[in-house]
């Protein structure tokens, strides 16, 4: 997969367009996400993420404020999805488990 480089240090673009932080697989999202989640300032997202320098955490926070609208969306149509495939998700139970294996199986 190629990478393309941005004019933040530290951040680079998927094919698809997805910004990641360079040299790891972590989008940037996901470090908006535990600044979201948890109110993590940069020095604590440096705590969780000792191999990401202040310098990577802080050029990622800023790619994501200068970009908010465009991976807001991003992150709610992955949420989307992820609700979706929920809500479509066969829910199997024990007692259906027993009927599909004596229906398979006459004794």
């Amino acid at each position: 997969m190629s990478m393309t480089e941005t004019r933040y240090e530290h951040i680079v673009l998927t094919d698809g367009g997805v910004p990641l932080i360079a040299g790891t697989t972590m989008k940037v999202i996901e470090l908006v996400r535990e600044t979201q989640a948890y109110g993590w300032s940069p020095e604590e997202l440096h705590f969780q993420h000792p191999y990401l320098s202040l310098g990577t955490i802080h050029s990622a926070l800023a790619y994501y404020w200068d970009h908010q609208a465009e991976l807001d969306a991003d992150m709610a149509r992955r949420d989307a999805l992820v609700a979706d495939m929920r809500t479509n998700a066969e829910p199997t139970t024990l007692h259906d488990k027993i009927k599909h294996y004596q229906k398979h199986h006459h004794a």
